[in-house]
């Protein structure tokens, strides 16, 4: 009997104890909020029971193609979204942390499609092949994708102002 014949409560067991904690980071990092992202993940999971016999060999790039259309409808659901601005007053620019906050607008700055398919590659640490599975394209256009958003999010970055110093230097008061 093949895999897919055999697809019962001890498969799914399996692939929730495998995959789980990274279908919840995947939910976190697009909605930082915990409770949002194990939401997210018990649905993605109750869809993958549901339609276990078409849960292809390689499972997790199955699911996150499933956390990200769940993420989409709830998004058109909500109307526009509204981001909140990070406070970055008297941040020393030369702090790591900063350059995490440049980095972060300008992800958001870009499409909704450019953020996924970086996202995917950086910080789930997908191939392009598996981000190809994610995204419902093939391999080549996943290439593509990635090279162009790569290329878009360099270009915000370049264009960003230079940061004003806070530091005072000689002088009295």
């Amino acid at each position: 009997m093949s895999d897919v014949d055999e697809r019962g409560a001890e498969w799914f067991r399996g692939v929730y104890a495998r995959h789980y904690p990274d279908v919840v980071r995947y939910g976190v990092r697009r909605t930082d909020a915990l409770a949002a992202a194990e939401e997210l993940a018990q649905e993605v999971f109750l869809v993958a029971w549901r339609r276990r016999w078409e849960v292809p060999e390689r499972t997790l790039p199955w699911l996150y193609g499933v956390a990200r259309r769940l993420l989409a409808n709830r998004r058109r659901g909500m109307g526009p979204p509204t981001v909140p601005l990070p406070d970055t007053a008297g941040v020393d620019p030369h702090e790591p942390v900063a350059a995490l906050l440049d980095v972060r607008a300008a992800l958001g700055r870009l499409s909704d499609d450019d953020q996924e398919i970086l996202r995917l590659v950086a910080w789930e640490q997908l191939t392009t092949g598996e981000a190809a599975v994610v995204l419902g394209c093939g391999a080549t256009a996943a290439k593509v994708r990635l090279h162009r958003a790569r290329r878009r999010l360099a270009a915000l970055l370049d264009d960003r102002p230079a940061p004003v110093s806070l530091r005072v230097t000689g002088g009295t008061r």
